[in-house]
């Protein structure tokens, strides 16, 4: 029986503020000695009061507004119940029914190669504080657990979709959209092995000619790489279309990323909202904002992702390859146009600019703008080639790079500079990149 997958996405985000979301200490933890950057008030201690870091809800509201959502001018934090080891109080604050942000949405395209858009909703972007940190060891010969409350406390943005996601392209569209917004705002590093960016996929299979939602929905939690979500997605409609195939409904479950093993393994039954008892945190005041507060944080937020790679295919006359490439990071993006502003008065082309900065893979730190347009223009001084000896060897570049071919024609396009590279080393002379690109390209057909 075919199946539809029902997809949502939980991501966390934690966010790069000098200090921690509830206290003074350093929120920079990250390959520090264990329990160094600690107080009474991440460690849970009796008496300690949290105070909120303003810096951190500004920041959470930037992310909102910018995935389409609306902000609530009155908010407020609440407790979550539950006993765990990394987690020293007992309760986390975070936010129930009065998130920051709610009702947003991101677009993404529903297949590979198609350019019909899907909207997925956002429901919810709320703030929260990080839990502390276990790491499974062996000391003296036994198996421990130790805990490392250095990230306790850090500022933690937990983004909620809707079930909207029907495959798993879907899925690493929108967590590539996330990662990029979220760098744009300065807000966070979004560097997932360093566990700034966690990805928990909740995952179910709806019957044909059903409606609603599964009665069942399965959780793998804190997975850290796009590729994992990817095959943790995979497996699940696999291992969940076996069950139903034999009439069984699959377990409402939490389940973790094994990727040894390349599957996922259950960990525990999956909680309710009231399992964890929420109710508001007594000891911080409800938040609120006014029009203009909202209004000044959303003129704030600079041009993001989707709005530049669109301005760069019009403004610049840029492939969408092209312009993707470049929009990847803000940096490298800010660098492209300062490039462009130099190379008018010396009439270099933004096409030639782009070219220049994908193919040669620039050190945008080390070369500056003015240095690259002259590189350009000494680029430009190229020997003439005969294009029927142009042609003579980029077929024979392909036929002994046979693999490489085939990789391109199955979607990897950075092989195309390899290719390039070869057939500039065969030719042997120093000719128009552009050119030798074109002929690639034609015999690639």
């Amino acid at each position: 029986m075919k199946y539809t997958p029902v997809i949502g996405l939980e991501v966390h985000v934690e966010l790069k503020t000098q200090t921690k979301m509830f206290c003074g200490c350093s929120a920079d933890y990250f390959g520090k000695n264990p329990n160094t950057y600690t107080c009474p008030v991440c460690l849970g201690l009796p008496g300690a009061l949290p105070y909120p870091n303003k810096l951190a809800i500004e920041w959470c509201v930037k992310i909102a507004l910018s995935l389409n959502c609306k902000i609530k001018e009155f908010s407020k934090f609440d407790r979550k119940n539950y006993f765990y080891p990394d987690l020293p109080k007992g309760y986390q604050i975070s936010q129930y029914d009065l998130p920051f942000g709610h009702d947003g949405f991101i677009e993404v395209f529903k297949e590979k190669g198609s350019t019909d858009v899907k909207k997925i909703g956002i429901t919810r972007v709320h703030m929260e504080e990080d839990t502390g940190k276990l790491t499974h060891a062996i000391v003296s010969n036994e198996k421990v657990s130790l805990i490392d409350f250095n990230r306790s406390g850090v500022p933690l943005v937990e983004i909620v979709t809707e079930p909207d996601f029907e495959n798993e392209y879907q899925v690493i569209q929108y967590l590539q959209k996330l990662q990029k917004i979220v760098r744009y705002l300065g807000v966070s590093n979004a560097d997932m092995e360093k566990g700034d960016m966690r990805l928990e996929p909740n995952i179910s299979l709806s019957k044909p000619n059903t409606k609603g939602l599964p009665n069942y929905k399965v959780e793998v939690k804190n997975i850290n790489s796009f590729r994992f979500v990817d095959r943790a997605i995979q497996f699940e409609v696999k291992r969940q279309t076996a069950l139903l195939d034999k009439n069984q409904t699959p377990k409402q479950e939490t389940r973790g990323w094994n990727e040894v093993k390349n599957e996922t393994v259950s960990q525990r039954s999956k909680e309710e909202a009231h399992d964890y008892r929420y109710f508001p945190e007594p000891d911080i005041p409800p938040i609120e904002f006014t029009e203009d507060e909202i209004t000044s944080l959303k003129s704030s937020i600079p041009e993001l992702p989707d709005e530049k790679f669109k301005r760069f295919e019009q403004k610049y006359n840029l492939t969408s390859y092209d312009s993707e490439i470049l929009t990847r990071e803000k940096g490298l993006a800010d660098y492209f146009e300062e490039v462009v502003k130099v190379g008018k008065k010396y009439q270099v082309l933004p096409k030639q600019i782009a070219n220049e900065i994908i193919n040669t893979k620039v050190n945008t730190e080390e070369i500056f703008p003015a240095k690259l347009v002259e590189i350009i223009l000494e680029n430009k001084k190229t020997e003439t080639v005969d294009e029927s000896e142009l042609f003579s060897v980029v077929t024979s570049v392909l036929t002994e790079n046979a693999k490489a071919v085939e990789e391109y024609k199955n979607g990897k396009e950075n092989v195309l500079q390899f290719l390039i590279g070869q057939t500039m080393r065969k030719l042997g002379k120093k000719v128009d990149l552009n050119a030798v690109k074109s002929a690639i390209l034609e015999k690639l057909k």
